[in-house]
């Protein structure tokens, strides 16, 4: 057994976001899940890297409780979190037969009501899970699957992290955004160096700048921040390892929507502005997929397909959006969504493509394309200089009106110099190339590029 000496915290404004309906490996092969039979729960692995996706329930001789964390492994057994009597219990399940197995592998005591501990996304390699220990002020990194003696402590930073990306294929580099001071930043943890901490970012002074996603071959960094409108959250982009401006794209900001990053295509190795993001979109019309370009300037909004396990979601190095979903009918299906082209700058006027979706083996009722956007009146027209939202049909998502002037597309951003005041320390430090093409400059009407000040991206220490 293991003490949990962590001190009573409160909720987090960034832990707000809808979890995701599934968990993947980082390699995409397994996804597990809580599913539902009834009024009972139980976990449930997907296999993903065969011919055709199947599920494998693994129930034990008790229904779970709802909030159980499931997390899958790179073997295919799954990492079950559950919170028993203040107690936060883990176990590996796997098939045996007809039945399920279990290997329990320990327990982090924490007394009721003194710490929150949830399960880190998965690692690479899928041989180890971790967890955070938030209390208010300090937070603990636990090994909780794949040591040597159960659960183990890596280090306790001062502060209360939140978020989890791993920034290497080795799971040495772990980026938290972490508040002290009224104020959050990302910084990164080294696990091989008792968790030695580096600043990754730092926009401003008085901003709260998060990280929530990062690609391990272009470099390419999503992130969240108030720097450029204060005390409202906004998109942006950067590039590890550069001392460039963080861009905030103003297609980003979708009206009464949440807009929550989950997937960067992968083997752009030298092109980060031409990486495919998939944003999870929440809105009063439900929830919906859109994909997003840094060398774009606009957002193509996809049906996701009934079902959706919303959130969940991997790219395939060729341009392909893969994306989990169950039905009574298909309990275990993966959707195969090839979206619009990349277009650099397209017209001004021009009408945007529409989406196919195209399911992998089981087409749903919403994969047909929208219909024709009609254009509103210009930005002129608008006080806040944003391009107007076309009328969609019910129960779908807005397509963007076309295009217009003063929407100019993000630049390129180009290789890290070797004379920047804070080079990356990555193992393998991502480098990107400028585009053949330099994009024009951006009108006055488009917002100006916050710059990265104290930290610039990629002040990783790992020697």
């Amino acid at each position: 057994m293991t003490a949990c000496a962590i001190e009573p915290s409160a909720g987090h404004e960034d832990d707000e976001a809808a979890p995701a309906g599934c968990t993947l490996t980082a390699d995409g092969a397994y996804a597990a899940r809580l599913a539902s039979a009834g009024d009972s729960w139980f976990p449930e692995r997907w296999t993903l890297d065969g011919p055709e996706p199947y599920a494998v329930p693994l129930p034990r001789n008790q229904p779970e409780e709802p909030g159980t964390e499931v997390q899958p492994m790179g073997d295919g057994r799954v990492l079950i979190h559950r919170l028993v009597a203040g107690r936060h219990a883990f176990s590996l399940l796997y098939p045996t037969g007809p039945g399920t197995g279990e290997l329990p592998l320990g327990v982090v005591e924490c007394p009721r009501g003194t710490a929150r501990l949830r399960l880190l996304p998965p690692a690479p390699g899928g041989e180890r899970a971790y967890a955070l220990s938030v209390g208010p002020r300090s937070t603990t990194v636990w090994l909780v699957a794949g040591g040597a003696f159960g659960p183990e402590r890596l280090a306790e930073l001062p502060g209360r992290c939140s978020g989890g990306v791993w920034l290497d294929r080795t799971g040495r580099l772990l980026a938290l955004d972490r508040e002290t001071g009224g104020r959050t930043k990302a910084v990164v943890v080294d696990l091989e160096r008792g968790g030695e901490v580096s600043p990754l970012l730092q926009i401003a002074a008085d901003s709260d700048d998060r990280l929530l996603l990062a690609d391990h071959d272009s470099g390419l960094l999503l992130i969240r921040s108030d720097a450029p409108s204060p005390g409202q959250d906004r998109l942006g982009w950067g590039v590890l390892g550069s001392t460039l401006p963080v861009r905030f794209p103003e297609c980003l900001r979708l009206p009464d929507c949440m807009v929550t990053p989950f997937a960067i295509q992968p083997g752009q190795m030298l092109t980060p502005e031409s990486c495919a993001v998939a944003l999870r979109v929440d809105g009063p019309r439900g929830s919906w997929v859109g994909v997003w370009r840094p060398a774009e300037r606009r957002v193509h909004h996809l049906p996701a397909p009934e079902g959706w396990l919303a959130g969940a979601g991997l790219w395939t190095p060729d341009g392909v959006l893969r994306l989990p979903y169950a039905t009574e009918a298909v309990p275990c299906g993966v959707a195969q969504v090839s979206p619009p082209a990349a277009v650099a700058s397209p017209e001004p006027g021009a009408t945007p493509p529409r989406p196919h979706p195209h399911p992998q083996s089981h087409p749903h009722p919403h994969s047909e394309p929208y219909p024709e956007p009609h254009p509103e009146p210009g930005p002129e027209q608008r006080p806040d200089g944003r391009a107007a939202y076309a009328s969609a049909a019910t129960g779908h998502p807005p397509e963007p009106a076309p295009l217009t002037p003063g929407d100019a597309p993000e630049p390129a951003q180009p290789p890290h110099s070797p004379h920047s005041p804070h080079p990356p320390h990555s193992p393998h430090p991502p480098q990107s190339a400028p585009s053949a093409d330099p994009a024009p400059p951006p009108t006055p009407s488009t917002p100006i590029p916050v710059p990265l000040q104290q930290a610039p991206l990629g002040r990783l220490v790992t020697n």
